[in-house]
């Protein structure tokens, strides 16, 4: 009788085994994304798609907002930067205070009225508004910068979201074929046919795959917290599960990429505009230079007969050696600076672009690995210890390593499937194109 029902525990840990596999061939990434809606927990609002998730981080992250009222500032300095300043309007009593009046016969006896106006010298005006507008220029491509790095930031964090609830299924799974091999070592072990540390094996390593799981809903938690935190969604909010990876083509060389980013990456803009701010401000330093002017003009209310006035004022720059010298020179080392700045920026690009490149390179490569070579391999090779363990030719523990050296495979596939998203999604910032499917 026991023998009877040992037979049929093998029976059934073989059977849980094979079906085992069959969710292996959904985790090796042979279900398309729209199967995920047909056979996870059921519904489709119980997924939660990247595209919805960039479109909320569109509408309502913070950051993203505030760059585009940024925008709004700048651009309302435009017209300011332009105008003459304020006139100066004056009122001036020459007379009596008590009672209030003109004395008769004194010429010097009057109300003047008066009003001045600033006149920087002719070009200051035109070059202030042109760096104002480049200003307003710089803020625009910054503004797209911050989307761009918004979306990069939530691309990697769902990816990584990603990761983490596969591997939470992979190993709630695993789990379970453990507890079912422990079970037969149980058995086998009653029967006289086994011996207790296989058992005592399956447990300890169902007790760390326990483990593991809490860890990784710590980080499925916190990953939840930080897709919440870019889309500006209520902290707290449940997540549905992600929709299942599938491995796009990279169809760019890295020399493609580059020449997109040094025409595309919004940071490689806000330098160029800089630049030619930085110009500007050099031309305004050698127009200082040159004097503004004051133009007045004056009505003299009298007792005798009524006078007007004219005046010309002009601010010379007599110290020239002190102030203008110096100020010229610093807006040229500036213009250096910014000109320094824009080709650092541009070698780091390209830096980033390899660095990122390479990475995804080397993901793909290990995606096609473990999903054609070592997760079916590894399944294989569980399977004829699962066979060799029912006749008594291999024993408890070489089952529990290739049970064990499968979910470790298929961990590391979801997570070089993760890593290739990423890197997709860290290049999408710079070329300006959408790598991610």
């Amino acid at each position: 009788m026991k023998t009877r029902r040992l037979i049929w525990m093998v029976w059934l840990g073989t059977s849980i085994v094979w079906s085992g596999f069959a969710s292996a061939e959904t985790l090796a990434g042979r279900t398309q994304p729209g199967d995920l809606h047909q056979t996870a927990t059921g519904a489709a609002s119980e997924t939660v798609a990247l595209e919805q998730l960039v479109r909320e981080a569109e509408a309502n992250n913070p950051a993203i907002a505030a760059s585009k009222y940024n925008v709004e500032a700048k651009r309302s300095l435009v017209k300011p930067a332009r105008t003459l300043p304020d006139p100066t309007i004056g009122f001036q009593h020459m007379g009596d205070i008590f009672p209030f009046g003109l004395q008769e016969g004194d010429p010097s006896s009057a109300r003047t009225y008066s009003i001045q106006q600033e006149v920087p010298f002719p070009g200051k005006l035109g070059l202030k508004g042109k760096m104002a507008e480049t200003e307003a220029a710089a803020e625009v491509s910054n503004r797209e910068k911050t989307r761009r790095d918004v979306i990069a930031d939530l691309k990697v964090t769902y990816f990584d979201y990603y990761l983490i609830c596969q591997s939470i299924e992979t190993v709630e799974r695993d789990k379970q074929l453990l507890q079912n091999f422990s079970d037969i070592a149980q058995e086998k072990y009653r029967v006289g046919q086994g011996i207790q540390q296989d058992v005592f094996k399956a447990q300890v390593e169902i007790s760390k795959l326990i483990e593991k799981r809490t860890v990784l809903e710590q980080k499925r938690s916190a990953a939840v917290s930080q897709i919440n935190n870019l889309t500006y969604r209520t902290p707290g909010t449940p997540m549905g599960q992600p929709v299942r990876l599938q491995v796009p083509n990279l169809g760019y060389s890295l020399e493609q990429l580059n020449d997109l980013a040094q025409g595309a990456f919004p940071e490689l803009q806000l330098k160029e505009r800089e630049i030619e701010r930085n110009r500007y401000a050099v031309d305004l330093a050698r127009r200082n230079y040159f004097p503004d002017f004051m133009l007045g003009f004056t009505y003299y209310d009298r007792t005798v007969p009524e006078m007007y006035g004219l005046m010309l004022n002009a601010k010379v720059p007599l110290y020239f050696w002190r102030r203008q010298d110096h100020e010229l020179a610093a807006a040229r080392s500036t213009l250096n600076s910014s000109r320094s700045m824009r080709d650092n920026t541009a070698a780091t690009v390209y830096a980033k672009l390899q660095e990122n490149y390479s990475l995804a390179r080397s993901a793909e490569k290990l995606v096609q690995l473990y999903d054609h070579d070592l997760i079916p391999q590894s399944r294989l090779a569980l399977q004829s210890a699962m066979a060799s363990y029912q006749v008594g030719r291999v024993d408890f523990l070489t089952v529990i390593n290739g049970l064990l050296t499968l979910l470790e495979n298929e961990l590391k596939y979801h997570e070089v499937l993760s890593e290739f998203h990423k890197a997709l999604a860290r290049l999408e910032p710079y070329a300006g194109i959408q790598l991610t499917p």
